[in-house]
Order: structure tokens, then C-alpha cells, then sequence
């Protein structure tokens, strides 16, 4: 049994084909099949407030790539979400309708916060200590999702317009950065010891380029030193000395800022990399709607 998750996401879009494994005790999930196609959808939605032509032929024929994947694969049950590109964008909605006609795939456009709550999908709270309190920080080109977890539980959830794609085309805005500073002071500065968990391919590029072994946490200070490390070389430097991939030479900048200003701001000291995200959380909504809770194998 195979489902499927398609996240169009502001600087790539990625397929995840996953291999549903049940027994008597538990469902889980194992990812056969990931692609990822850095489209840079956020570059025209963040500046021209529309996707452009091109952009969007491209998109288009990567949904009907992916369509014909999980034809082959023979994908049981898929769910494709599309973030803060196509909801800022003038024409997304014609977009999602031109792709449900050429493509044959219906795409839901979902909201800050529904992102967050498909991202918390993936079950991120069977991997927490119940005694302490954490701050999960998903950074992605459009925004930043900040939820906060105590005991177990979620406590509150807000999305941002802060994101990778948005910082580097200089569209985000000093009040969106204060909104962000004083919804922490809310709602985390009384939380005492408290943790982070990060997710998104920056935060894992940046774990595995600190050295961070499997399971462990990324301390505050290793963040920083990557920071500073990378931002003393130029762009091309990242791509031909670090080996850096070039959609990711340039957010991996912007997304350390984004990681450095919440752990400073929160007191946050080491922060978790559980190598989860948004096609996770879809997986796990589809076997949650077939079969019951599920997991990651």
C-alpha cells in the first residue's frame, strides 16, 4: 500500500512516496521515493504578487511528472498542499484549477496555520521528553511556523511571513520580525529550560555541515559558528569550496537568521533535527484518515 504527499512550497516542491507498513500493534511509514524540484515559486509571488508564465508551465509539468509517478507507483491515496507562494500569488487560484484540468491532481492552497498543523501531523510529540518544553521552528521560503509544546501537549501555534525566499528578495518587513519578538515573549520567555526542534532542509544541511551526530541536538553556539563560517564565504564559494547545492547556497543565509534571532529570543540553548516536514504530516493525514495514527518507520 502506497500514498503519497506533494508539498509546493515557496523555493522547491517535492513528491514523497511512501511505503505503508501495518501490523496488529502499530501503522507506520516508510519513504520510498522522494523528489525535489527547486522552482523558485516564491521569487514571483513574493515580488510581482503573481506567478509568472514560465514558472507556471513548469509547475504544471511537474504535476503531471508526479501524477504519472503515482500512476507507476501505484499511489492508493494522495493529498497535494500548497503554501505561502500560491497564497500570496494573484493567480494561484487559477493555477490549482489549471492543474486539477492538465495534470488531473487537486491541490489545496492551506493557511499559515494549517500548515502548521499539517507539519505537527508528522507526530513530532512521540518523540518529546514530557517533562520538558519545547519550541518547534519550521523555517521554509515563504514563512516560519512557531509552535510551542509543553509537556506533551501543544500550547500555541502562530505563523509568520518570514521565510528564506522572502528575506533574500528583501520583502520581509521590520514588523513582521517585532510581531514574531513579542508573540515569543508571550507565549515562551515563561517556559523555563526550554528546547527547540527545528525542521526543513536547512536546519538538516546545517546539522550535518556542524557535524551533529544522528539524534543529537544542534547547540546554539555550533549554529552560530556555521553562520558565521558561511557568511564569510561569497555564494559561489558555498557552491564550489562547501559543495553546497545552488538553491541552497543562497537561503541557507536567511534561514540561520531566522533559527539564531527565535533561539536567542526564546533562550533556547540546543535545538532538535528530527529530519521531519510537511510531506511527513500529509502522509501521516492520510493514514490517520485511512487506517488510524501512524509514524515514520
Amino acid at each position: 500500500m502506497r500514498y503519497a504527499a506533494i508539498d509546493i512550497g515557496s523555493n522547491a516542491i517535492r513528491l514523497l512516496i511512501a511505503t505503508v507498513l501495518k501490523d496488529k500493534e502499530q501503522v507506520s511509514f516508510k519513504k520510498t521515493t522522494l523528489i525535489r524540484v527547486p522552482l523558485r515559486l516564491g521569487d514571483n509571488a513574493f515580488l510581482d504578487k503573481k506567478i509568472s508564465d514560465k514558472k507556471a508551465d513548469d509547475l504544471v509539468k511537474a504535476m503531471s511528472a508526479f501524477k504519472q509517478l503515482m500512476e507507476v507507483y501505484k499511489v492508493e491515496d494522495y493529498m497535494a498542499c500548497a503554501t505561502s507562494a500560491l497564497r500570496e500569488a494573484s493567480n494561484g487560484a487559477d493555477l490549482v484549477a489549471r492543474i486539477k484540468k492538465e495534470a488531473a491532481i487537486d491541490l489545496e492552497i492551506v493557511g499559515g496555520q494549517r500548515e502548521a498543523n499539517i507539519i505537527y501531523s508528522s507526530h513530532i510529540d512521540q518523540t518529546l521528553d514530557k517533562h520538558k518544553n519545547y519550541l518547534y521552528i519550521d523555517v521554509g521560503g515563504g514563512s516560519t511556523e512557531l509552535s510551542i509544546f509543553s509537556e506533551g501537549k501543544p500550547l500555541a501555534s502562530k505563523s509568520f511571513n518570514l521565510g528564506t525566499i522572502r528575506i533574500l528578495d528583501q520583502q520581509d518587513k521590520p514588523e513582521t520580525w517585532d510581531d514574531m519578538s513579542n508573540w515569543i515573549a508571550k507565549e515562551a520567555k515563561h517556559l523555563k529550560n526550554l528546547e527547540g526542534i527545528g525542521t526543513g532542509g536547512n536546519i538538516n544541511k546545517l546539522a550535518r555541515l556542524a557535524g551533529t551526530k544522528e539524534g543529537k541536538p544542534l547547540s546554539f553556539a555550533k549554529l552560530q559558528a556555521q553562520y558565521k563560517y558561511l557568511n564569510a564565504h561569497s555564494l559561489k564559494e558555498r557552491i564550489y569550496k562547501i559543495g553546497l547545492n545552488a538553491d541552497r547556497a543562497d537561503v541557507i543565509i536567511p534561514a540561520c537568521q531566522i533559527f539564531l534571532t527565535v533561539m536567542k529570543q526564546a533562550g533556547i540553548k540546543q535545538v532538535h533535527v528530527p529530519k521531519v516536514g510537511m510531506v511527513d504530516g500529509i502522509i501521516n493525514l492520510l493514514i490517520e484518515k485511512n487506517l488510524g495514527r501512524g509514524k515514520e518507520y
